[in-house]
């Protein structure tokens, strides 16, 4: 089988250019857009611990009202490989920024209107309903906005720090946490009748300060430049025909890289959804009162901020794969001390168990993650193929987290035995999938 010349992807040698224009904003526009996302996720995903079963599934018992609102939640991780394709396929063909402007609005509207939403009480089957569809279209955003936003960094950066630059973006994520966590905090001091009548929907409406933010930015910054060549080359080159779409060239070229990436990204997106809604109902459940929990979960979380851009400077050093191997050899080894810690009455051991799973053994394999993924696949291809690879892997790894740590425990008899074994299971296939893959910054830096 052969291929339009324009097609091949062509290894180029390293630049010397040092600086790229508008890499600072870039990074900042990526790093909004990723904060505003992981926000959204952990308003949702405590709420639907905390508020959704009792103001949106009240007319059925409370343990299923849960288990329907996990699902709800579920509901938008299986709708974000679908973004992924749509935003990618533009994305590939239209730019980077136009999407991510699309993909924010979205993000920023739908959490909006869940802050809006009517409950089951006045407008019955209705609610529950709309829930579901707000979460899916939410989850169709966010498929699109995570690689677009890691994206916009990275191909922003120069060739020697690109792995920092995607991981800008990813560092969004703890930021959000640690903001959802104490803008929740705050309200969760509300006595329980204001906060289920009106307090649960402020957090949710304070959205729209990151919306504007991040739009702001969005509107200044550049088009990714790596993209932008790849055009120029694309519209000199004369023998150029109509191409397939990106998602076809991906799922032809790269169906290797597709898998290797979506197996690669099960256990640090496990453990980010394991910490971000499980750990804290288990570190309550162990006699830790709630603000505790949230304050330790919190402060790890400030921690992993500034750790998910180390380990990717780090791995613009070494190459990705040493550092998310170590990742995921520690996760093996850590992830029994981890539940010990945060099932310990001490709250200062409980911090310890937290940073022990997203500021180090997260991180270590997250932060690379980014530049990871992209460097497999070519510029013309590379939105489609990385919000596919991540949003399967996000799908997998984190959208059903809760509901099988919960299965698990409750396999366990409240043990963390089965669900930790679990977790080891998940390092090693990741990193099966890290030794396999070629390092492309390995090999071009």
């Amino acid at each position: 089988m052969t291929y339009p010349i324009d097609e091949i992807d062509v290894p180029q040698p390293p630049t010397q250019q040092t600086k790229r224009p508008g890499a600072k904003l870039a990074m900042a526009s990526s790093y909004i857009g990723s904060s505003l996302e992981m926000y959204d996720f952990l308003l949702y995903g405590t709420a639907a611990a905390l508020v959704f079963p009792q103001l949106f599934f009240s007319g059925v018992d409370h343990g299923v009202g849960i288990a329907l609102s996990f699902v709800t939640l579920a509901a938008g991780y299986v709708a974000r490989p679908i973004g992924g394709v749509i935003f990618g396929h533009f994305g590939d063909r239209l730019g980077r920024k136009k999407m991510l402007i699309i993909t924010m609005v979205i993000m920023g509207f739908v959490s909006i209107a869940v802050g809006l939403l009517p409950t089951a009480a006045q407008i019955g089957i209705w609610a529950p309903i709309a829930l579901v569809t707000l979460r899916v279209i939410q989850g169709i955003a966010m498929g699109g906005e995570w690689a677009g936003a890691t994206l916009m960094s990275m191909e922003h950066s120069s060739p020697k720090r690109k792995g920092f630059g995607a991981s800008i973006a990813v560092s969004g994520g703890p930021s959000g946490a640690v903001l959802a966590t104490l803008v929740l905090g705050a309200f969760a001091a509300l006595p329980e009748e204001d906060f289920l009548a009106w307090g649960w929907r402020v957090p949710f409406l304070l959205s729209i300060v990151l919306l504007v933010v991040g739009l702001f930015l969005r509107a200044k910054v550049t088009e990714s430049p790596d993209f932008e060549k790849a055009q120029a080359a694309a519209a000199a080159n004369k023998n150029e025909g109509r191409t397939a779409a990106p998602l076809l060239q991906v799922l032809r070229r790269y169906p290797k890289e597709v898998g290797l990436s979506v197996v690669g990204g099960l256990a640090p997106l496990f453990m980010q959804s394991l910490l971000a809604t499980f750990a804290l109902s288990l570190a309550v459940a162990s006699g830790h009162t709630r603000s505790d929990a949230l304050l330790m979960l919190t402060i790890a979380n400030a921690i992993h901020i500034f750790t998910i851009p180390a380990t990717a400077l780090l791995s613009d050093k070494i190459g990705r794969r040493p550092v998310m191997i170590t990742g995921a050899i520690l996760g093996v080894i850590g992830i029994w001390p981890m539940f010990a810690l945060i099932q310990n009455g001490s709250t200062g051991l409980m911090l310890l168990g937290f940073i022990i799973g997203n500021p180090l053994i997260q991180a270590l394999m997250y932060g690379p993650m980014g530049a990871w993924m992209g460097e497999m696949f070519s510029t013309k291809t590379r939105y489609t193929g990385l919000s596919l690879s991540y949003q399967m892997a996000t799908t997998l790894g984190a959208g059903f987290a809760p509901l099988i740590a919960t299965g698990l425990m409750a396999a366990g008899s409240g043990s963390t035995t089965l669900l930790a074994v679990f977790f080891c299971g998940l390092c090693v296939v990741s990193a099966i999938a890290f030794i396999i893959a070629k390092d492309r910054k390995a090999v071009e830096s």
